[in-house]
C-alpha cells in the first residue's frame, strides 16, 4: 500500500464508519495480533465477512496483516489512529479560527 493510501483521510474515515469494522478497532485496541478467526468470534457474521472488514481497515492502513503459518493475524497500526486524531485536531483549529473571525467581525460591525 502507498504512503498516499494510508494517509488519505476519506478512505480512513470510510473505514471507521461501520459499526462492526469500529468493534474490531476496539479489539485490537490491547496491542495483541489476532486471527480472523479470534476477530470474528462470538459475531453473527461469516469468516469471509470478517476477512472483507479487515481488508478495508488494512487498506486503510488501521491495521496490519501478518501470515503466521497458515493462519493470518491483524494489529492495530496506532500511528493511524494518531493520524486520524491529528487530523481532526488541526481540522477543529481551523473552525476555531474561522469562527473567532466571525465573532470579531459580528462584534464590530454596527
Amino acid at each position: 500500500m502507498s504512503p498516499a493510501e494510508q494517509s488519505d483521510p476519506a478512505r480512513l474515515f470510510a473505514a471507521l464508519g461501520d459499526q462492526t469494522r469500529l468493534g474490531f478497532i476496539v479489539q485490537l485496541a490491547d496491542g495483541r495480533r489476532r486471527s480472523i478467526a479470534q476477530i470474528g468470534e462470538d459475531l453473527p457474521i461469516s469468516r469471509q465477512a470478517v476477512a472483507k472488514h479487515l481488508n478495508v481497515l488494512r487498506r486503510a492502513g488501521l491495521v496490519q496483516r501478518t501470515r503466521s503459518g497458515r493462519e493470518v493475524h491483524f494489529v492495530l497500526r496506532r500511528e493511524a489512529i494518531e493520524d486520524a486524531r491529528l487530523w481532526l485536531a488541526k481540522v477543529g483549529a481551523q473552525w476555531d479560527a474561522t469562527l473567532a473571525r466571525l465573532k470579531i467581525f459580528v462584534e464590530d460591525s454596527p
